[in-house]
């Protein structure tokens, strides 16, 4: 499809009147003698056009701001004509003979594997739970499968038993054709501290060596120095590199600084932009707002939305953030949809095809899927890991901004000490600790650290009176640069007199996976073996020799049936 925009002033409303042209597009006129249908009444007012745009198929199309504005298929453009920047989409309509035909296609990511039970049931979703239905994910038509990443790595050694890379190798195997995903926490990893660049960058080759294909790779902070080792490692591997931005809102996060972020990831090597509203406060508007800018500053980057359903918002910020040219959304097949979850993938594709926009899933898949997970969430809803506050919409979420995991961690935190009527007072404390650490979006680790903390002022009377060692070293500038300063008096009861670092805490590491080579020795298998170890030792240790005596057990078992 070629665009050839100018600035003319040429109306084309007055020729051809007898010929049929699409009711949304009043002053699409006909260059030459094709023969279509005849007369058709219009159901837009012929506005005075202000742009031609050449769209192929002999057609010439004079556009007005008021059609750009008001229509949904070209999003912002309107504000941007002088950039010469083609409209996002027209949606296809084959009545018109195939003369337009650019239906926008929207992209599905499913979170079923990875965030939407993370969100729901603190991840505790094992392999065989999910496994019967792994080929036919395969034959749905996503863009790619969230499947490991975020907290998955640590379940499985804490409370699944399970090894997170053979669980990864086992997906990779039977879902051949779609691109698997996983959400890594910049310097951190998948743990709750910064690591030397050294393990990032193995850890980074290994994950893609064991079958993925693309990295959602953040930072808490929002700060891009704690970006920059793995998405270089990323893109180095051959995978692809999604630079992402933490969403949150406060008075130092405004969409000037979003599209910087998204000016440096992609001098990093971003192949494609993440939006990650993890709380589920991002509104219909600002998701046009910000997806618009970013498409300015950025036109070539593809951009994905990742929300949770915890405010009741995302399908409206979905609809407007497609509207404004996303090209990417993340949804969960609906049994483990909504709540604190995603928004559910079957229900979107439906609304979307109905807007003319093109869906590439397969429905009969999805129903598939669906009939499955209903079981599943309902084995979970039974035993009272799936909880109805994790289900329910908590529209005070708009005030307290807690995303979806850290929703149903607080809740599981306050159930183990018998304190779930002090929920309440727990949510109204977390935006008080935020605003005292420096306004951090709530993401982990942060989003941990902060609900910690807020649960310990609210059971201890009194504010700071205990304080997590994670929070010390966020004090002293071990996480990166706050996006605000921290409250001056609050570091000061929780440091003393040690001052804060000056640069980044990654480089005062010693390179750490040579030495645990040869510390683990034959206790580690592989390299993987030692990532593992140095993610998570006491977790990883326990693993590999409950690993150990389960192999030599069934030696014995097998020797003595002989």
């Amino acid at each position: 499809m070629n665009f050839l925009p100018s600035l003319s002033k040429t109306a084309g409303a007055e020729e051809d009147r007898g010929r049929k042209v699409p009711p949304r597009f009043p002053n699409l006129r006909q260059r030459n003698d094709i023969n279509v249908p005849k007369k058709q009444k219009n159901v837009f007012t012929t506005f005075p056009p202000c742009v031609n745009i050449y769209v192929g198929g002999g057609w010439d199309f004079p556009v007005s701001p008021r059609v750009f504005n008001h229509d949904p298929c070209f999003g912002s453009w309107s504000k941007n004509i002088r950039t010469s920047r083609p409209p996002r989409c027209v949606h296809s309509n084959s009545i018109y003979g195939g003369y337009i035909q650019m239906a926008q296609k929207v992209q599905f990511v499913e979170t079923v594997l990875r965030d939407a039970n993370q969100s729901l049931i603190a991840t505790r979703l094992p392999y065989d739970k999910f496994a019967p239905m792994l080929e036919t994910i395969d034959k749905t038509g996503y863009y790619a499968v969230e499947c490991w990443g975020g907290a998955t790595f640590d379940v499985c050694l804490r409370y699944l038993n399970e090894d997170p890379w053979e669980r990864l190798r086992k997906i990779r195997a039977a879902v051949p054709n779609t691109k698997l995903q996983m959400l890594l926490r910049g310097q951190n990893v998948l743990g709750y501290s910064h690591y030397p660049d050294d393990f990032v960058k193995l850890f980074v080759q290994k994950s893609v060596e064991n079958g993925i294909d693309i990295i959602r790779i953040f930072d808490a902070l929002n700060d891009t120095n704690n970006l920059k080792v793995a998405m270089e490692a990323t893109v180095k591997a051959g995978a692809i590199a999604s630079g992402t931005l933490s969403y949150t809102t406060s008075p130092v996060h405004t969409q000037k600084k979003y599209v910087e972020m998204v000016k440096e990831l992609k001098e990093m090597g971003a192949s494609t932009i993440c939006i990650k509203d993890m709380a589920g406060i991002m509104g219909p508007k600002e998701a046009y707002d910000l997806v618009s800018a970013i498409k300015d500053a950025a036109p070539e980057l593809p951009i994905d939305l990742h929300t949770h359903s915890t405010t009741g918002l995302a399908f409206m910020t979905y609809l407007k953030a497609v509207e404004a040219g996303v090209d990417i959304i993340d949804t969960a097949i609906s049994p483990f949809s909504g709540g604190t979850s995603q928004p559910a993938t079957e229900t979107l594709a439906y609304a979307l095809r109905q807007l003319g926009y093109e869906v590439d899933l397969d429905d009969k898949c999805t129903k598939k899927m669906a009939d499955y997970f209903k079981t599943v969430r309902d084995d979970y809803i039974k035993d009272g890991t799936l909880m109805p506050k994790s289900m329910a919409t908590d529209t005070q979420c708009l005030t307290y901004q807690i995303p979806g995991g850290m929703l149903s961690n607080l809740l599981s935190q306050l159930k183990q000490v018998n304190a779930l009527d002090r929920f309440d007072e727990v949510l109204v404390e977390t935006p008080k600790v935020r605003k005292d650490m420096g306004y951090p979006p709530l993401v982990t680790p942060t989003s941990q650290m902060v609900g910690v903390q807020a649960v310990r002022n609210v059971l201890d009377g009194q504010r700071y009176k205990s304080v997590s060692k994670e929070i010390k070293a966020y004090c002293r500038g071990e996480y990166g640069h706050t996006p605000a300063p921290i409250d001056p008096e609050i570091q000061k009861m929780i440091l003393g007199d040690e001052q804060p670092l000056t640069v980044r805490y990654a480089d005062t590491l010693e390179p750490v996976v040579d030495k645990t080579r040869e510390k683990l020795g034959d206790l580690a298998r592989s390299d993987e073996d030692v990532l593992s170890y140095i993610a998570f030792p006491n977790l990883a240790e326990k693993f590999f020799e409950e690993r150990k005596a389960k192999e030599e057990n069934v030696a014995t078992y097998s020797i003595v049936e002989c």
